[in-house]
């Protein structure tokens, strides 16, 4: 505290005061002795015209007048920088004032004008940051209505066309009047998806989706899910591998929320992991928090792609075919509510593996017999 007060532009500005002064008294007392020793060399016009002068105005008006010319020089040559630092100070301002934001000011001194510069360097970044920020939800905002428009339209036009054929009695027989009623169905359950989706992560994004937590096991859970795609990675010609701890992993969670972000990791691994034959499931238990991987095998996720994978409707497929993904947002409710848990959710992925790993904090204290 002591070091910045002494830093102060206030010190510095009397301290300018006091060195023009002391400056201006040894000019006004270097001019006497210069006249001094030129009236002794023989040169009397200075030492006359300065005895005019005093004549005019008087000694004491004369030395007043003098000491303020030299002061007002000193002043001017020692605020110099001072001032032009200012002065770049103002344009800057009026140049971000004007929309540019990539105007930096260095910082030269360590007092308040150093402070002021800092400052207004930060305002400049973070106002970039902010308009970026702002585009970037704009562009956000036209690829979520042309990304939903685009699949919600899909199974619509389908619909449309099958009910079409059936209200125009374009079929042969009953068997293919079944097949398109079928069809009609299944897209309407992907409508169903599509929509119930969008709502979700639409409620998670507000956080206006109540988290009931309760103390549960991840071994158990993980356990009941894997159990649940039995019967759909066997068809998918799949084995799910289970590696878990000796011991419970307690977590306070809400059970169903949880349940939805493993249940998307693992047909996610179904989905994209056929060539690999082995989803592996490790959940690990240390003292502050526990862990869950889930790993496949198969086709691996395109470096480029890495980081906008948990962004809402980002597919690494990029054809938004209903049978090669979903509806974009699995990955981004999963994120989302992870998060809301106070955990982290990350990936990765090379040539042998593709890795999703989410940990979660352990509960403060169990409860009952746990």
């Amino acid at each position: 505290m002591n070091g910045r007060l002494f830093y102060s532009i206030r010190w510095k500005l009397i301290g300018l005061f006091v060195a023009s002064l002391a400056l201006s008294v040894s000019s006004l007392i270097g001019v006497i002795v210069v006249l001094y020793a030129l009236s002794s060399a023989g040169i009397d016009f200075p030492a006359q015209v300065a005895v005019g002068l005093r004549n005019m105005f008087g000694m004491t008006a004369l030395v007043v007048m003098s000491g303020f010319f030299f002061f007002v020089i000193y002043i001017i040559v020692l605020s110099h920088r001072r001032v032009l630092y200012l002065i770049r100070i103002t344009e800057a301002v009026q140049r971000i004032a004007s929309g540019r934001f990539d105007e930096r000011v260095p910082v030269r001194y360590n007092d308040e004008m150093g402070e002021l510069a800092a400052n207004l360097n930060k305002m400049s970044e973070q106002l970039k940051a902010s308009i970026e920020e702002e585009r970037r939800a704009e562009r956000t905002k036209t690829e979520l209505v042309t990304n939903v428009s685009h699949d919600l339209r899909t199974p619509l036009t389908s619909i449309e066309g099958y009910l079409g054929l059936i209200e125009q009695d374009r079929y042969r027989d009953e068997v293919e009047l079944r097949h398109y009623v079928h069809i009609a169905y299944e897209k309407t359950k992907r409508l169903h998806v599509l929509i119930d989706d969008l709502f979700e992560y639409t409620r998670l994004r507000g956080s206006g989706l109540p988290l009931r937590k309760t103390q549960l096991d991840l071994v158990e859970l993980i356990g009941q899910l894997a159990g649940q795609f039995q019967y759909e990675m066997s068809r998918a010609g799949m084995e799910v591998r289970l590696h878990v701890p000796g011991s419970r992993a307690m977590v306070e969670a809400d059970g169903d929320k949880l349940a939805r972000v493993f249940d998307n990791l693992l047909a996610n691994a179904v989905r994209y992991g056929k060539e690999g034959i082995y989803v592996d499931v490790f959940v690990r238990d240390s003292e502050k928090e526990a862990s869950v991987e889930i790993v496949n095998y198969g086709e691996p996720i395109p470096p480029e792609d890495m980081p906008y994978i948990f962004e809402r409707f980002y597919r690494v497929e990029k054809s938004r075919s209903d049978d090669t993904g979903g509806s974009g947002l699995g990955l981004a409710i999963a994120k989302q509510i992870v998060e809301l848990h106070g955990g982290t959710i990350r990936a990765s992925s090379d040539q042998s593996r593709t890795v999703f790993e989410v940990k979660l904090p352990k509960c403060d204290k169990l409860t009952g017999n746990r």
